[in-house]
């Protein structure tokens, strides 16, 4: 005898309901497995399960993309992993606008930064860019002039603006290194460019103790085509401070100068 029709209604839904619920379970399962393996820097467990279907552009709980989680975790070998993958969105900004290669320059990951790039990550966005973050990452080994020079090569704008109006040498002036100032100004970087508090670079180094910069910033303002000042004028007002003229890409051996609690601090994302 067979059964009637719509007595069949009530066994289809229940399987229905129970597909669904195994499958939101399975995904809750995944979406733990996946920001665990970030933890562990499995980039193999990783790929399994891209393979199986997960997404890999997953936003955690926080707002982090798992690219960005496995940078401020120092997950390389995860971070360089889900690069490869042709399902990751390089240019992914997590809940605070920070982009993967945001994540790379200011971890100073040049190598990892580089294969962003090759996957056409932006060098240059609106609001805080890499290049903000390269030159607040101070280094005692000069890879944070490699990074800055990366950037640059690739037509990153060297006065960019933050949301307030900061550009990268004022970043630099203040959290940075000496050498990753000399650089920005070789480079042609404007001194006289002023944010929405009024500051300029100068004054950021100022607020950082940073006294042979502040010199070398007015020495560039006053060399600076439209200036009333000479370069000639400026160079003697500075006396025996003038700054070293660094080769591009060479390093200055220095003790970098970090905010009062040791933290850098951009976007108040650290």
């Amino acid at each position: 005898m067979k059964p009637k029709s719509g007595s069949l209604f009530p066994l289809r839904a229940a399987c229905a309901a129970a597909l669904l619920l195994a499958c939101a379970v399975a995904q809750a399962g995944s979406y733990d497995d996946f920001f665990t393996r970030i933890i562990r820097d499995d980039a193999k467990g990783i790929e399994a399960l891209v393979q199986r279907g997960f997404d890999p552009n997953t936003m955690s709980e926080k707002g982090e993309t798992g690219l960005t989680q496995a940078f401020k975790l120092d997950s390389y070998r995860v971070a360089k992993g889900m690069i490869a993958l042709p399902a990751t969105n390089v240019n992914l900004a997590n809940a605070k606008g920070e982009t993967p290669l945001m994540m790379a320059a200011i971890k100073g990951q040049l190598d990892l930064a580089k294969a962003l790039i090759a996957r056409d990550a932006d060098v240059n966005r609106e609001g805080w860019t890499p290049l903000h973050y390269a030159v607040s990452a101070p280094s005692e080994d000069g890879s944070d002039l490699k990074m800055v020079a990366l950037l640059l090569e690739h037509h990153a704008f060297i006065d960019a603006t933050s949301p307030n109006g900061t550009t990268p040498l004022m970043m630099a002036a203040q959290y940075g290194t000496r050498s990753a100032v000399q650089l920005l100004i070789k480079e042609g970087a404007d001194p006289k460019i002023r944010n929405q508090q009024g500051l300029t670079a100068s004054d950021f180094a100022t607020r950082a103790d940073r006294s042979e910069v502040v010199t070398w910033l007015s020495q560039a303002g006053a060399a600076a085509p439209g200036t009333a000042a000479s370069a000639g004028a400026g160079a003697a007002a500075a006396g025996n401070t003038a700054a070293p003229k660094p080769q591009p890409g060479a390093y200055v051996p220095q003790k970098p100068a970090f905010p009062q609690d040791g933290r850098r601090k951009i976007q108040s994302n650290w």
